[in-house]
């Protein structure tokens, strides 16, 4: 396990190719107990990371348990690879479960930082089946005389299904130039990126009362922050913006940007973009 502080003797083991890591040896020599001399390895487990945490929600794939890692399927962004190890807490419906236990969910909560350039989950909250409350996703289908609503946390997975109230109440939220077009019915086209707020009918159906519009297809954005993340070759970045917190997952095309080759981790830069319905792609990138 990559990041793994529980099975240490096995990785040190396994990193020398078959013999005796020196500290094992060492002990065994000295006739040191092998338990106690994983118990003090256990017991050198670092602190959590200190920096900001960030809540992301989607959809849990590809858990694997050797590279102690997980994908997180977001609404309108690329899936993000997440780090976990024995310091991360896992709860279903509320209540602590073992770390081994985590497995593929489709609705998730997953609190997030930064360790060092990798995302590492603090904590995960999985929901067994859909509850009252909030939840965000991307719009599949909306269907305005009925009110039927189909929605999904990425890119896969089955789509779920909401009836929107006759009464309900729709705001936009984000910039300014989005937030100045009144929010209605008519912004739930194919991949416009919700948050809702609802509350089960009793008959075993979710109403929204509450709609936010987050994101429509062909809306425009500007992001300012902190480049975490390049990859010229699939062209995408991750950039941080420090007054809220929140990463964004953004595309581009270094054939149509000019200013991408001066562009690096690590700099404040400023991105103009549009959100496609699948993505954000940017149009302009500038360091400042």
């Amino acid at each position: 396990m990559r990041r793994s502080y529980k099975f240490a003797l096995v990785s040190l083991f396994v990193l020398g190719y078959g013999k005796l890591h020196p500290q094992v040896a060492n002990a065994m020599a000295a006739g040191t107990d092998v338990n106690a001399a994983s118990a003090h390895d256990i017991s050198a487990i670092p602190p959590l990371p200190r920096g900001k945490s960030t809540i992301l929600g989607g959809a849990i794939r590809d858990v694997d348990p050797v590279l102690d890692r997980f994908t997180l399927g977001i609404a309108g962004e690329k899936p993000m690879k997440i780090l976990f190890d024995e310091r991360t807490q896992v709860f279903l419906d509320g209540q602590k479960i073992p770390l081994h236990d985590l497995r593929p969910s489709m609705h998730a909560s997953v609190q997030t930082t930064l360790d060092g350039t990798s995302v590492f989950a603090l904590s995960i909250h999985i929901l067994s089946r859909l509850q009252p409350g909030d939840y965000s996703g991307e719009v599949v289908s909306y269907d305005s005389s009925t009110g039927d609503l189909q929605l999904t946390t990425g890119h896969g997975g089955e789509p779920l299904h909401f009836k929107v109230a006759s009464g309900a109440m729709f705001a936009r939220k984000g910039q300014g130039s989005f937030i100045a077009t009144q929010a209605g019915p008519a912004d739930l086209q194919k991949g416009t990126l919700v948050s809702l707020q609802f509350q089960p009918d009793g008959k075993g159906h979710a109403t929204a009362t509450e709609v936010t519009i987050l994101a429509i297809p062909g809306s425009q954005f500007v992001f300012t922050g902190n480049l975490l993340a390049l990859d010229m070759h699939v062209g995408s970045m991750v950039l941080l913006d420090p007054r809220n917190n929140q990463t964004y997952q953004i595309n581009f095309s270094a054939s149509t940007l000019p200013s991408m080759p001066n562009i690096h981790p690590g700099q404040r830069v400023r991105i103009a973009a549009e959100y496609d319905g699948t993505r954000y792609l940017a149009h302009s990138v500038s360091a400042y």
